[in-house]
């Protein structure tokens, strides 16, 4: 870790030499990684005492960590995860708080709480996450930066420790869209099915109802931006059936595989979790079958659904989160409201499994605030490429 980290974003683990290449396409650049990926040298504490006290020092890298050191990026350290990354405050009980770069006096987000507080502190250039339920876009939307949750499965995810086997995917922030798309070059394969030069900009109504009228004019600026590029956008219901059916059924198959991969440990060792996380096993340890079967006939017509509106060519753009990062005074009940809120936003793309970047091209009483951009299964690297037009664009 960094010898001066004023925000608190890395895990302060005894310095370990890790080599990196001399040269490469990620040469010169600093990076961060989100404390669940395994790296040689290190324990691996998925931001609880007793997991890192259980972890051992690691023999091997986990492979994409190892890609972005082949490429000539050097390690700036691990950065701070909220507890068994089941969270979204950025809130540690045993870790602390990361700061916010850009917005000190408010919440980073989590799980990727770490990762989002050393980009946006300037502490390293890029960084590592992960995305269950939202764990890279509400940091990324929180701290004015650029994060993507991949194609579920695109990014390889071995050697992580896991919260849901079939949400988990492996993203990263960046400060700009020129680092966020180096990086892009290193983690992922062209697209086989990339969107065409000028994609079909589609607005879900039905998303956009949940924010706020006082909220709702500070994405104003963003749209326009992004309509100049692409086109006007037509207008689309994303949602099938209804938010409480969207919103159950994510939650129900988060918890029973939350509870698939912690819940042994947790019952053997019974640590102690922090507020929110605690309540939220407790919960997950009570899903049934009947509710999870529901839930997975659900999830299988909401991707066909969402695949049906965007067909090959099209995007949704949309707010990342309800709002501005709540204040870091915020109690935990109204976290809980706000992270539920976000959730009916976050869930698109994960019970679909397609890719969703954020981009910091909005502010609201000077704090960042993200606007989305998600797409078809597979055009990930089209969703990096139209964010460099448009930061290219606005320079």
């Amino acid at each position: 870790m960094p010898l001066h980290d004023p925000a608190h974003a890395f895990v302060p683990y005894p310095d370990v030499p890790v080599r990196h290449a001399g040269t490469g396409p990620l040469s010169g650049l600093y990076f961060g990684v989100k404390d669940l990926f395994d790296i040689a040298g290190y324990p691996t504490g998925g931001g609880n005492p007793l997991l890192l006290a259980l972890s051992g020092i690691k023999a091997q890298t986990a492979p994409t960590v190892q890609k972005l050191l082949d490429a000539g990026a050097a390690l700036a350290g691990k950065t701070v995860t909220d507890e068994l990354a089941f969270s979204m405050n950025g809130n540690n009980a045993h870790f602390g708080a990361p700061i916010n770069g850009n917005a000190p006096e408010r919440i980073t987000g989590g799980s990727s709480s770490g990762s989002a507080s050393a980009v946006s502190s300037r502490l390293c250039d890029f960084a590592l996450g992960t995305d269950t339920g939202g764990s890279v876009r509400a940091p990324a939307s929180h701290c004015g930066l650029y994060g993507i949750r991949p194609t579920h499965g695109r990014v390889n995810l071995e050697s992580a420790l896991a919260l849901c086997h079939s949400f988990d995917t492996c993203g990263w922030f960046a400060r700009d869209a020129l680092t966020f798309a180096r990086v892009a070059d290193v983690l992922m394969a062209p697209d086989t099915t990339p969107l065409p030069a000028r994609p079909r900009l589609l607005m879900p109504g039905d998303v956009w109802g949940l924010v706020d009228s006082a909220v709702r004019p500070a994405w104003d600026g963003a749209l326009q931006q992004i309509t100049q590029l692409l086109g006007r956008a037509q207008d689309c219901t994303a949602v099938l059936d209804s938010f409480d059916a969207m919103y159950w059924s994510f939650r129900y198959i988060q918890g029973r595989e939350a509870w698939m991969t912690d819940g042994a440990f947790i019952s053997r060792y019974a640590p102690v979790l922090g507020p929110g996380v605690k309540e939220r096993f407790d919960w997950s340890s009570k899903v049934t079958d009947a509710q999870v079967e529901e839930a997975e006939q659900f999830r299988a017509r909401f991707r066909q659904h969402l695949a049906d509106v965007l067909g090959s060519d099209g995007v949704l753009v949309m707010p990342t989160m309800p709002d501005i990062a709540p204040l870091r005074t915020a109690d935990e009940t109204s976290l809980e409201v706000y992270r539920n809120q976000a959730v009916q936003m976050l869930c698109l793309a994960g019970l679909s499994g397609f890719p969703q970047i954020s981009l910091p091209l909005a502010s609201r009483n000077g704090a960042p605030l993200g606007i989305s951009l998600l797409g078809p299964a597979g055009t990930d690297r089209s969703l990096i490429a139209i964010a460099q037009q448009l930061a290219a664009a606005a320079a």
